[in-house]
């Protein structure tokens, strides 16, 4: 495993980080054993961050992962996150730190490594959808920041998705430490820059500008909620009904897009479109982690030793405009 360091945090964590969430399903819906099993496992392959939140499974992740962590008794860096809700938003610096001493609770930690802020951010802030803006990103990062003052938390970071003007202005504004930050094949644009008539959300470069103000980004979606396998089936702990984010109409429709990079499979650069996937993510070095949703042993199996294998070739990479101009057509 190698290891790349989170932005000016100066932490370094594994360049493939374990996803907690409902979307791989282990933390949320499996069985304690196997739980255990796939984690230590983790630890083992050097797998070194782990990233939960509360709003994963009502709490059930935080909880989970707490437990494993405690029975195995391993130092980690586990990062989870505040999503502030409807009244929340009314009094945030309240919400915040209940949020957190609730999460430290189910985790049976006194502090965590990285705690992020989990609402997406747009131009005005919509209480129903729990978006938030970025003036109110600068008062949830004060939050934070007494948080960590008071030994609760190391460092804290925000989510990149909403509106990318108001994500950018977030960033910047706010003195976060890392992003969340959606990147794959399917869309690359927060690592590059999107082609003319771009199908879907353009980021912008997100990762970029994070990388040149010494932001740390975690890289989410490197699998598109599982459609970069090249099919809609799911495992029977992942969730079973996957919204995609800022690609195509469905997890169907950006599984029959997956094709589109099939070549990198038939021309020998991966062994498969999840090994292909993963490595284009690290093939990004301003990015520090990629996570990867776990369902099973097997899948985590399969996640390291893509990951090992280490950035496409740049031969790969040259050819991947093609498919993005597919995409666009």
């Amino acid at each position: 495993m190698q290891y790349r360091p989170l932005g000016r945090t100066g932490l370094r964590v594994s360049q493939l980080g374990f996803g907690c969430g409902a979307v791989g399903g282990l933390l949320v819906r499996g069985e304690r054993a196997e739980q255990r099993r796939v984690v230590a496992r983790a630890i083992e392959l050097g797998v070194t961050y782990f990233d939960t939140a509360r709003s994963y499974g009502d709490g059930l992740s935080e909880t989970n992962l707490g437990a494993v962590l405690k029975e195995l008794g391993t130092d980690v860096l586990v990062g989870t996150k505040v999503d502030l809700r409807g009244a929340e938003m009314e009094r945030i610096e309240e919400a915040v730190a209940a949020s957190l001493e609730a999460s430290l609770r189910r985790l049976q930690r006194e502090r965590v490594d990285l705690i992020q802020l989990h609402n997406p951010v747009g131009r005005e802030r919509d209480a129903e959808r729990n978006w938030v803006t970025a003036e109110d990103v600068v008062r949830i990062g004060a939050a934070f920041e007494r948080l960590i003052a008071q030994g609760k938390a190391s460092h804290w970071g925000m989510n990149g998705l909403g509106e990318t003007e108001a994500v950018h202005r977030a960033m910047h504004a706010s003195g976060a430490e890392t992003i969340q930050s959606c990147y794959n094949l399917l869309n690359p644009s927060a690592g590059m820059r999107a082609p003319l008539d771009w199908p879907f959300q353009d980021y912008a470069g997100l990762i970029d500008r994070a990388s040149e103000t010494g932001v740390g980004v975690i890289g989410i979606r490197v699998l598109a909620g599982g459609a970069l396998s090249g099919s809609a089936s799911r495992h029977p702990l992942a969730a079973q009904s996957v919204s995609p984010i800022a690609t195509g109409s469905s997890l169907a429709a950006d599984a029959d897009a997956a094709q589109r990079f099939s070549f990198l499979v038939a021309e020998g650069y991966a062994d498969s479109l999840v090994e292909a996937a993963i490595r284009f993510a690290l093939s990004k070095p301003e990015l520090s982690t990629a996570l990867v949703g776990i369902s099973s042993l097997e899948q985590l199996e399969t996640a390291v030793a893509s990951a090992n294998r280490g950035p496409l070739p740049d031969e790969a990479l040259t050819r991947l405009p093609e498919a993005w101009a597919a995409l666009r057509g």
